[in-house]
């Protein structure tokens, strides 16, 4: 846009001044107008497709303060040489489309991240694909913010007067210097890596489960310097990222959601082993909590007092493992004191037949009404 021609019909500075400033308010009144009929039309053409949808409210007032800077850039290229501050305004609107233009990239990067998301939902059965897609999306985004936030700044820096000097003299000085910066951004930079890690290996994903520092919980958030875990009681635990890497824990869903799960109890040798397996069969059975995998009573061990039985089961997750494990132990000890009374540990004591005659005749001699007092103590007495 060449302003020479309204430069000499008004003349003068002042006027240069005027000239510049109403183009500007009629470039911005332009560029928002295209921007609209812009926006309609992309929406138009999108017709269901999800990332044009997203960008297109995402990146909306991104876009429109690209177009806007851009056309303040215009009128200000082709404003007069005599308009004040000319120089100082033009470099100002340079950066400013830059800074727009990073603010566009960084839109669309999460209006890609979005619909990643909502292409693959994780309030699903069978939701491993999804959560590992968009773990993937999540920490890439945030890698990807930081890229385009330093590319940004590199563009800006390379707009000011005497950036390649300031250059010249950081390397210059990079001996000491460089080596205390890198020190010093050691943990930055750490969890940077370990966040590209994470992204691509995948140790953990969102809403995994997670047992850390003997800790269960679910992987609610992954930040791009540390892991939002929600323990089961709703604290929270930060942990760095760089910690994923560098020490082990386990993932309860890695490979899938489906666990086993476990219920120990200590029981008299009288009890039979056979009705409590009918016993679990049936609990299992009628709770939609268990997934048909798994159903097993096992003798585990034994002492000299009782016997130790496990009760094996499977489910779809962590969660219902627990929930049928708590079913189980209540109604499994319920089963054993409603049929077998006897049947929970108990301390036994005997007394040898030889020194038990010989008590006895012992006190049936010098005192007879002892006698019921010795049967009492008869062998097979429990304690």
């Amino acid at each position: 846009m060449d302003l020479t021609t309204y430069h000499s019909l008004m003349g003068g500075r002042l006027a240069s001044a005027v000239t510049v400033l109403f183009s500007a308010i009629i470039a911005s009144v332009i560029a928002m107008a295209l921007h609209h009929a812009g926006i309609s039309v992309l929406k138009r053409l999108a017709n269901g497709r999800p990332f044009t949808t997203n960008a297109t409210r995402v990146a909306f007032r991104a876009s429109q303060m690209c177009l806007i800077v851009f056309g303040l850039r215009i009128v200000l290229a082709g404003a007069p040489a005599d308009t004040p501050g000319l120089l100082g305004l033009s470099h100002l609107a340079s950066v400013a489309l830059i800074v727009a233009l990073t603010w566009l990239a960084m839109k669309c990067i999460d209006a890609l991240s979005l619909t990643i998301a909502q292409i693959n939902p994780v309030d699903v059965a069978d939701n491993l694909r999804a959560r590992r897609l968009i773990t993937q999306a999540r920490v890439l985004t945030r890698s990807a913010h930081a890229i385009v936030v330093i590319l940004g700044l590199s563009f800006i820096l390379l707009t000011l007067p005497g950036a390649r000097q300031i250059g010249a003299s950081l390397l210059a000085s990079a001996g000491v210097a460089g080596l205390v910066a890198g020190i010093a951004a050691r943990p930055v930079l750490g969890n940077f890596i370990a966040g590209l890690q994470i992204a691509f290996s995948q140790p953990i994903r969102i809403d995994d489960v997670l047992i850390v520092n003997g800790e269960w919980g679910r992987v609610e958030e992954i930040k791009g310097t540390y892991v939002v875990v929600r323990i089961w009681d709703e604290r929270r635990m930060i942990v760095p990222l760089t910690w994923f890497i560098e020490n082990p824990f386990e993932n309860w869903t890695h490979s899938s959601s489906t666990i086993l799960g476990t219920v120990f109890l200590w029981l008299d040798f009288s009890v039979p082993v056979e009705p409590l397996r009918a016993e679990l069969d049936r609990i299992c059975q009628a709770s939609p909590l268990w997934d048909q995998r798994v159903c097993k009573v096992q003798v585990t061990d034994a002492t000299d007092r009782a016997m130790q039985l496990r009760f094996l089961i499977s489910a779809n997750n962590s969660g219902d493992a627990f929930e049928l494990r708590c079913i189980i132990r209540e109604e499994i000890l319920a089963y054993v004191a409603r049929h077998y009374p006897e049947g929970l540990p108990r301390l036994r004591s005997s007394i040898d037949p030889v020194d038990l005659n010989a008590t006895t005749a012992a006190k049936v001699i010098n005192r007879p009404d002892a006698l019921d007092t010795v049967i009492d103590g008869a062998p097979g007495a429990r304690v």
